[in-house]
């Protein structure tokens, strides 16, 4: 009988553990299961919403020969108008801006400019044009902007009606997009919901006066407008059980 060193026998068997190793390494993986077929889908909703609000951007404005005369100015105005536009209900009013400058001309004195700005916001259209157009004869304030808009309740109403009516479309689309490929059902896989607005230039009429004017300007003239709201859901619509021919 023949007898292996004991190093000898340590070495055949490492070889045969590996060639063993070796061999299961080389055996395929289970083939992972074919993902269902899927078709991607959008549907939308709009509609226009009456804007319900309405933002006036006015400002006040003077300039001295030093930057406290003109700053003392421009505050006593704007206290002013903060008071007019605090007596009118409704209104909500909050400083949107203040600003101090030297100017120079050459040959001339340096003059100090100073512009303090007033956010004026409100539903009753006719009050706060009569207020920016009262600011503008009394304290003689700069309209820098009219805008519309919708409130966040009108608009959080509106977008959860345009919800549904965008997942009922999307689902009709689904189901559409699933018979013409030959499937007899479909499940949502995953959706993207999202909202998007667009709101046409106002029109308006104001008097923007940037020193003396009529003693009366015409009130401005404004005209809410409309909001274009939409809703878009995308999303992939997995499709089931093939259609038997």
């Amino acid at each position: 009988m023949i007898r292996l060193a004991a190093p000898a026998v340590v070495a055949i068997a490492a070889s045969a553990l590996f060639a063993a190793g070796a061999t299961h390494a080389q055996q395929p993986a289970p083939a992972s299961a074919a993902s269902p077929p899927s078709v991607a889908v959008t549907g939308a909703a709009s509609t226009k919403v009456q804007n319900d609000q309405m933002l006036a951007m006015v400002r006040a404005e003077s300039e001295q020969a030093s930057a406290a005369a003109a700053a003392a100015d421009v505050n006593a105005r704007m206290a002013r108008a903060l008071a007019a536009a605090k007596a009118t209900p409704g209104v909500e009013a909050k400083s949107a801006g203040y600003s101090t400058w030297q100017q120079w001309e050459k040959g001339k004195p340096g003059k100090w400019r100073v512009t303090q700005s007033l956010s004026l916001t409100g539903a009753d259209f006719p009050a706060l044009a009569a207020l920016v157009s009262k600011l503008q004869d009394d304290e003689g304030l700069l309209v820098s902007s009219i805008s519309f808009t919708l409130a966040p309740q009108t608009r959080r109403r509106a977008e959860d009606a345009l919800t549904k009516e965008a997942i009922r479309a999307w689902q009709q689309r689904a189901a559409t997009a699933a018979e013409a490929l030959g499937f007899d059902a479909w499940r949502p896989g995953r959706i993207n919901v999202a909202t998007g607005d667009h709101a046409p230039q106002p029109r308006y009429d104001m008097a923007m006066r940037a020193s003396a004017a009529p003693a009366a300007a015409p009130p401005v003239a404004v005209e809410g407008g409309a909001t274009e709201l939409t809703v878009t859901v995308t999303g992939d619509a997995v499709l089931d059980k093939p259609a038997t021919r």
